[in-house]
């Protein structure tokens, strides 16, 4: 819609392309509304995009976000997205050293093996009992809560009663995980390994009296009803263009290279102004969705905007011309980098590394873990990259909030990917540099992303993932029927500030279009 066609009404003006917002667009537009996105960028995609970001080379990586849990598969199903994901037949492996040797703890490949593998780090048959008693438990809230995500919002106690288990509920909702952790497990490295989905993204410590870490933790072991975390075929960018191509299918209009400047509504009609290369304009609409921050919807509203929540992780890409051989010689490489790879994630390591990057140092074992998209899905690299044995892994830091890096972001960088490495090569029998591919000007195949970097890129206020502090998904005070609700009657949260936001879930692109279907 160029600016100089004038004023053009539509039922829906969706501000931002992201997931969220295309998610809306498609469910909107297939309802028979006229829609239409408007997206600042020159593509669609938000955060979850696929991009090739090493100069001339054939390797397609999920630059920011990477893995899908907590997208509905309700929504793949009812937009009928051409989008599948792969799971992964290792969970995770977390190396360690125990009497002088390296070691590790390998959890996946059928139940036999990982309760051999517990038995051989622990020396008994205690931990792996407690691990499947504990994951049982959360298995069950997961069926229960998953579910209410795209209905509308329960009360806390209607949630409770869905959940009916009040051991799960005090351990879940009520105290810190920490405390659930130390009860139900006894070694240093499994205590660890359950914290670390409580940290993702969020700076608290385990025994944090905000339950922030709960909040965190609930999202991470809820989806799709089961916790498992799975890898998209074809990158994150297959979800979003399939997104984008249900939403044009079903008739939405997307016009990218159009930045919303400003929202004026009497909650009746809004008028958005936007701009473009060639000058301004504007659409009329009787709802806007915004598929952006609660900051940026208030920049745009002209109301106050809240304080944002502080982002705390280090994001890693990198490309390597082969996997790097690990000291526990058990584990092959191909199964120990397939899970999760916990690195300096044992339970004591955290609360070290909270305490220093509280104290405003850098940790000194900083917390990370990995990943490689391209052992699952190989189609992500060119076929030449494939044939050679390359492969792909992501990086993912805790304990590094914004602050550390407000004085010089980059130095900071250097000096925490620095760190974050040398951890990682620890565990290795060879060092990660060793193996790092390098692209068509002989650099190094490596970028790192900081919460100011994110912030930089993507817009998060305080590089937040997921744009504010998560909620507990059920009704509280002003949160709407839906949970995207604002105090304009036909302005929609539509991005991840939602409550029940947060992660790549279509979640609230889906709520805030059922709220203006009235549904």
């Amino acid at each position: 819609m160029p600016a100089h066609e004038g004023t053009r009404t539509y039922d829906a003006v969706i501000v931002g392309g992201g997931h969220n917002g295309l998610v809306a667009a498609a469910y909107l537009a297939r309802a028979g509304r006229s829609v239409l996105v408007l997206e600042r960028l020159d593509h669609t995609g938000g955060a979850a995009v696929s991009t090739r970001p090493f100069a001339g080379v054939d390797a397609r990586l999920s630059r920011y976000s990477y893995l899908v849990s907590l997208l509905p598969d309700k929504i793949v199903r009812d937009l009928g997205l051409d989008f599948r994901v792969q799971g992964r037949t290792i969970s995770s492996y977390t190396p360690a050293e125990r009497g002088g040797r390296a070691t590790g703890l390998l959890v996946g490949g059928g139940e036999e093996r990982t309760r051999e593998a517990f038995a051989a780090l622990t020396g008994g048959e205690r931990e792996y009992a407690a691990w499947q008693r504990f994951y049982g438990m959360t298995g069950q809230v997961a069926e229960r809560v998953f579910p209410t995500l795209t209905e509308p919002l329960p009360s806390r106690d209607e949630l409770r009663r869905r959940v009916d288990d009040e051991t799960a509920w005090r351990a879940l909702f009520e105290e810190p995980i920490g405390v659930t952790i130390e009860e139900n497990f006894s070694d240093d490295l499994v205590r660890g390994v359950v914290l670390t989905d409580a940290l993702i993204g969020t700076f608290a410590d385990a025994h944090d009296a905000s339950l922030a870490q709960n909040r965190c933790f609930l999202y991470h072991v809820i989806g799709g009803g089961t916790g498992a975390w799975d890898v998209p075929v074809g990158g994150m960018g297959a979800l979003t263009d399939a997104l984008a191509g249900a939403a044009r299918a079903a008739g939405a209009v997307i016009a990218t290279g159009h930045e919303a400047v400003r929202i004026d509504t009497d909650g009746q009609t809004a008028e958005v102004t936007y701009r473009t290369a060639d000058g301004e304009g504007t659409a009329v609409a009787r709802h806007v969705l915004v598929n952006a921050s609660p900051q940026e919807l208030a920049a745009l509203t002209g109301d106050t905007a809240p304080e944002p929540a502080e982002g705390a992780q280090l994001k890693v890409n990198m490309l390597l011309k082969r996997l790097p051989r690990l000291r526990d010689s058990a584990v092959d490489p191909r199964e120990a980098f397939a899970g999760t790879f916990h690195i300096a994630e044992g339970y004591g390591q955290l609360a070290t590394a909270h305490a220093q990057a509280a104290a405003g140092e850098l940790p000194a074992a900083p917390p990370s873990e990995i990943y490689c998209h391209s052992l699952t899905d190989p189609g992500i690299l060119g076929p030449d990259l494939a044939a050679r044995g390359y492969q792909t892994l992501t990086l993912f830091g805790l304990h590094t909030p914004a602050r550390l890096f407000a004085g010089d972001n980059d130095a900071v960088r250097d000096e925490l990917l620095k760190a974050t490495l040398a951890q990682l090569d620890t565990h290795l029998a060879e060092p990660l540099a060793d193996c790092l591919a390098t692209d068509a000007d002989g650099r190094p195949c490596i970028e790192a992303k900081t919460p100011l970097d994110l912030e930089r890129d993507l817009g998060l206020p305080g590089g937040n993932i997921f744009h504010r502090a998560l909620s507990w998904p059920y009704a509280q005070e002003d949160t709407g029927r839906w949970g995207v609700e604002t105090r304009h009657a036909n302005v929609l949260l539509c991005g991840a500030g939602a409550v029940r936001g947060g992660g790549v879930s279509g979640v609230p692109g889906h709520n805030a279009a059922m709220a203006v279907l009235g549904e």
